[in-house]
């Protein structure tokens, strides 16, 4: 039987089209529906523009494959989930392209990136600091292949920070401070949770994370990592240096990085300080990602149920 997800992020729109386990179709989009609206709960008329030029295009892709629109799962996630003017978003996205979006809660996200690097193959018996870095929120899960200790969604994702801190191409000092210590207040939560459980790999869920693995593979090796791949290693000295010409380079230097895409080219900026941040902060030397993320982790949850 066919089944597809779409992953409604702030950022990016994703569709992910299965049947029996094997992936017949997936592509990211940018949509950047919290795009001059996030920091105000509001998602503007440009952005549900946006959302419907790719939602449309999603519907043609999932009659193309026959999809049933009972096997579709939308999941709308932070930029959604905080919009004052959700509901009207939510209607005119159904009234145009029949998708039916499914609002969740930060640990409903939570729980399904979970699932998804589980799935991935990224944990083990270490007890591990999830961190899935989004748009709107990031999520931070404290757990082993086995079970779930501690997780939390927090409302500091990355259009977030890059509206509120990156004033200036490339960031500023000044602001890489800014955002150090607004992290410290952000994340106490987190930092308590952190010296109960003590974990001891970092491992990173798609997005911004993903680009860091092709800036590492391009560097060392001159090509892209393959794409049956779902989990890898991260070292600590590779992701200082990519961290070191990220802060460094504008908008334009950052594109020529091999291994750079244009829908990663801002965000990753202030993803990194987060990464940063964590790794210094808790004293972790492991860095592990998975390719996987909310949209593997629903398919294992809602059609496995």
């Amino acid at each position: 039987m066919k089944q597809a997800v779409i992953d409604l992020g702030t950022n990016t729109f994703h569709l992910m089209i299965t049947d029996a386990g094997r992936t017949l179709f997936r592509e990211s989009r940018p949509t950047k529906i919290g795009k001059s609206g996030i920091n105000q709960g509001l998602i503007t008329d440009e952005a549900t523009e946006r959302a419907l030029t790719v939602l449309r295009y999603f519907r043609d892709v999932l009659d193309r494959h026959q999809v049933s629109p009972k096997d579709v799962v939308a999941i709308g996630t932070s930029a959604i989930r905080n919009a004052g003017n959700q509901s009207a978003f939510i209607d005119r996205i159904r009234q145009e392209t029949g998708i039916v979006i499914r609002t969740i809660s930060g640990d409903e996200e939570a729980g399904y990136i979970y699932a998804g690097v589980r799935a991935a193959g990224a944990l083990d018996e270490k007890m591990a600091l999830v961190i899935d870095i989004g748009g709107g929120s990031v999520e931070f899960i404290l757990c082993t292949e086995r079970r779930v200790y501690w997780k939390q969604s927090f409302e500091i994702g990355g259009q977030r920070l890059l509206e509120r801190f990156m004033d200036t191409d490339p960031i500023s000092p000044t602001a890489v401070n800014r955002l150090n210590r607004y992290f410290q207040e952000q994340l106490l939560p987190l930092t308590n949770a952190v010296h109960q459980y003590a974990p001891v790999v970092l491992v990173g869920s798609s997005g911004s994370f993903d680009t860091l693995v092709d800036l590492q593979f391009m560097h060392e090796k001159g090509h892209l990592p393959d794409e049956s791949q779902t989990a890898f290693e991260l070292s600590i000295r590779e992701f200082y240096r990519s961290y070191e010409l990220l802060l460094t380079r504008n908008h334009a230097e950052r594109m020529q990085l091999p291994g750079m895409i244009e829908l990663r080219v801002d965000m990753i900026v202030v993803g990194v300080c987060l990464i940063d941040y964590v790794l210094r902060a808790y004293g972790i030397q492991q860095i592990r990602v998975s390719t996987y993320s909310l949209k593997e982790g629903v398919l294992a949850g809602i059609f496995q149920s």
